[in-house]
């Protein structure tokens, strides 16, 4: 079966087909079309989509959506980007895939990952979700419109900078189960303070189908403000959390010498004991929210189990790697792809409870913080002592106040960019060395990181 048909496309966007094509795929990027995608030609503010139509049917594109009439199959609209919303929304409307939808400050990509697994593994291979961190007005849509018609589950990150941002895209999502990970500073500069991030990242249950399930963290300060949220749309709330009173609580979790976890958890009455293969007390909670999605959902908790023990780290998101260098090995914690002050907290625990000569820890400044950015950066000295951290490798501006905070404690050095860390590093680093690389995307710090891989 073709994901899109050149007749389902029109009827879904009111638009007009020049010819009779099948797609099974979707892109707005160029870059990203492969044979027998559709390409849809959005346009911006930044550069205009039409412009690459040719590259696109050139890398085998099978069918486009444009707002202007080109050479090669298409369907004609007057918006590209209302018209991407029209997708989303028919394939939305087509599936009776159970529907789960995922945001927080932090933990929202790995906690979409982790769930997708194990609902690819529950479905037999018929789970979907959205891809890297298309989470915003465009990547949710474009996500949903990726969506086969029979798919049986699927999970949907949604993220915001913004309030009204999630009430938006909930809405197009309609999720059964909404999850909200973890409430924290992130793109402070937008906010008054973190109840009002909570208030934002609250939006998601307004989507929720009727009778749907909000999924709230019990141990965040702001669980009341989320469960206000959440009362006038949800049908049942559920509390995920470490403490005494959640409902999926985390009754034991035992950090193993591998790094991995074995979590015994407790959901009602029942209990559930698996392994959890990401490392870190924050994995721990997250993967309490993916065993109460999956319950929510009617679906097998232990072979969500059996997922939970085979999750690998994400590039970016704390993969892990040994560098081979003369004289031995080096582990390298990637956590390069974004940064904010609980993230880097949690982060550095992980760090803390490796085992190695020294650790090192390369932080990159965490941006979209507001007039606390100082703050929350030399704030970071506590965490990086209590980590054991003997050397840290600063960068960017927005580091110098841990820098500063930092003189005469460990040996630390400031640079101003992901270029002249990689330099620094290339001498610092030696065999029995653990490593964490973690900053927001902005700061570059991925390159830092293939440099170091490029080693091996």
């Amino acid at each position: 079966m073709p994901l899109w048909t050149a007749a389902a496309i029109a009827a879904a966007t009111g638009g007009t087909a020049s010819a009779d094509f099948t797609v099974n795929g979707v892109a707005f990027d160029s870059r990203e079309v492969g044979p027998g995608d559709l390409f849809v030609a959005l346009s911006g503010e930044a550069t205009d989509g039409h412009r690459f139509v040719g590259q696109a049917f050139a890398q085998g594109a099978a069918g486009a959506i444009v707002s202007r009439p080109v050479d090669g199959p298409h369907v004609l609209v007057n918006d590209t980007t209302v018209a991407l919303n029209q997708l989303a929304t028919a394939s939305r409307a087509r599936t009776s895939s159970r529907i789960i939808g995922v945001t927080g400050s932090v933990g929202k990509t790995g906690t979409k990952e982790a769930l997708f697994a194990a609902l690819d593994r529950i479905t037999h291979g018929n789970a979907h979700r959205s891809v890297k961190s298309y989470n915003n007005h465009t990547g949710v849509p474009l996500s949903l419109a990726r969506m086969p018609a029979a798919t049986q589950a699927a999970v949907f990150e949604m993220g915001m900078n913004h309030a009204g941002e999630l009430s938006q895209l909930t809405r197009l999502v309609r999720p059964e189960v909404a999850i909200v990970t973890t409430i924290a500073p992130a793109h402070t500069e937008f906010f008054t303070g973190e109840d009002a991030i909570a208030r934002a990242k609250g939006e998601i249950f307004e989507g929720l189908v009727e009778g749907g399930i909000a999924i709230v963290p019990f141990d965040s300060p702001h669980r009341d403000t989320l469960i206000a949220a959440a009362r006038p749309h949800a049908g049942r709330i559920v509390t995920f959390g470490l403490r005494e009173g959640a409902d999926v609580r985390a009754i034991e979790h035992v950090r193993m010498s591998g790094g991995d976890s074995f979590v015994t958890a407790r959901l009602g009455s029942r209990e559930v004991s698996y392994t959890l293969a990401p490392p870190g007390e924050h994995w721990v909670a997250n993967s309490l929210a993916v065993m109460a999605a999956v319950d929510a959902i009617g679906g097998d908790l232990g072979v969500a189990g059996l997922a939970l023990a085979d999750l690998e780290g994400l590039a970016g998101r704390g993969a892990r790697r040994k560098l081979k260098l003369a004289g031995g090995d080096a582990l390298l914690i990637d956590e390069s792809y974004n940064a904010n002050p609980a993230s880097m907290r949690a982060t550095l625990k992980v760090l803390a409870a490796e085992r190695a000569d020294r650790r090192i820890a390369v932080l990159g400044e965490m941006r979209e913080l507001g007039e606390s950015s100082d703050a929350y950066h030399a704030a970071l000295a506590v965490p990086i002592d209590e980590a054991g951290v003997s050397r840290a490798v600063l960068v960017g501006e927005g580091m110098l106040p841990l820098a500063k905070a930092l003189e005469g404690r460990i040996e630390t050095v400031h640079v101003p960019d992901a270029a002249a860390a990689a330099r620094v590093l290339s001498d610092l680093i030696a065999p029995g060395d653990a490593v964490l690389v973690k900053g927001s995307n902005g700061v570059g710090l991925a390159r830092v990181v293939a440099d170091l891989w490029g080693q091996d």
